[in-house]
């Protein structure tokens, strides 16, 4: 039971970490590129660019503050959540589960930037014409991707084993 338990758990760290370096290689990319460049602005696509912003607040630059209390705040708040979401990993399985490795994978890849460079850099530009998404990143795409999975898993998944109870 214990060798089932720790394949188990040395997988889920595999997916953390694979999400927390994909998320680190892809920003110092964007930040060598600045570093050369002084400026980030890359066309791809006709709907995408890559564009470097510092986001200093929280998804998709909300409550961003230059007072340096409310940013320590708010980096509290953000770790505290970021615990509680690795409680809830070891008290779940399967479908939820993996989602929140997501979330978790993403949140300490943003995490590690507020701590090391006191922002988050954001690259990536989704726009349609000149209707521009909010720019972000790697681990953003995580976290939304392990919320958008706990969401259908809520009401889909727990809706059905509630309607079988």
């Amino acid at each position: 039971m214990l060798q089932i338990s720790s394949k188990k758990s040395i997988f889920k760290l595999i997916i953390v970490l694979s999400i927390f370096l994909a998320d680190r290689l892809s920003k110092i990319y964007i930040l060598k590129i600045a570093e050369l460049e002084n400026v980030v602005n890359i066309y791809i696509t006709p709907y995408l660019n890559f564009y470097l912003i510092w986001n200093k607040g929280i998804a998709f630059g909300l409550f961003s503050f230059n007072d340096r209390f409310i940013y320590n705040i708010i980096t509290l708040v953000i770790i505290f959540v970021s615990i509680i979401i690795f409680v809830m990993i070891t008290k779940t399985n399967g479908f939820k589960n993996y989602s929140l490795l997501c979330v978790f994978g993403g949140s300490i890849g943003n995490l590690f930037d507020r701590i090391y460079y006191t922002a988050v850099p954001d690259f990536i530009d989704f726009h349609i014409n000149d209707f521009h998404w909010f720019v972000f990143n790697v681990a953003d795409i995580f976290i939304t991707l392990g919320i958008v999975c706990l969401i259908f898993d809520e009401i889909f998944i727990n809706n059905k084993k509630n309607e079988n109870t």
